[in-house]
């Protein structure tokens, strides 16, 4: 197969070099083209003012949140085992529990 393509292209070399690739500029005119470049393709600008700080912030919420879902958890069930201790501590004596 590549022998043949190979003896095509040397037979015919007007038909190889009529193929005509080109490169055109982006029309940005166009909604499937957007501009290119360093920092273009971001939905924020990490060059303003704050931004690290905001950077910072989203991120130690973010590493944060699981721990402070998990203590909000831990006290709630904390305090529903204390509101129903007494009725356990009954169960407890009248052996419908161990």
């Amino acid at each position: 197969m590549l022998a043949r393509a190979t003896f095509r292209a040397a037979s015919a070399p007007s038909l190889v070099a009529r193929r005509g690739f080109q490169s055109t500029r982006a029309q940005l005119s166009s909604p499937y083209h957007y501009p290119e470049g360093p920092r273009s393709n971001l939905p924020f600008d990490p060059l303003k003012r704050g931004f690290a700080f905001k950077y910072w912030g989203f991120m130690g919420l973010g590493f944060s949140l699981p721990f402070i879902v998990a203590d909000k958890e831990e006290q709630a069930i904390n305090a529903l085992t204390q509101s129903i201790g007494g009725v356990a501590e009954q169960w407890a004596i009248s052996g419908l529990v161990e």
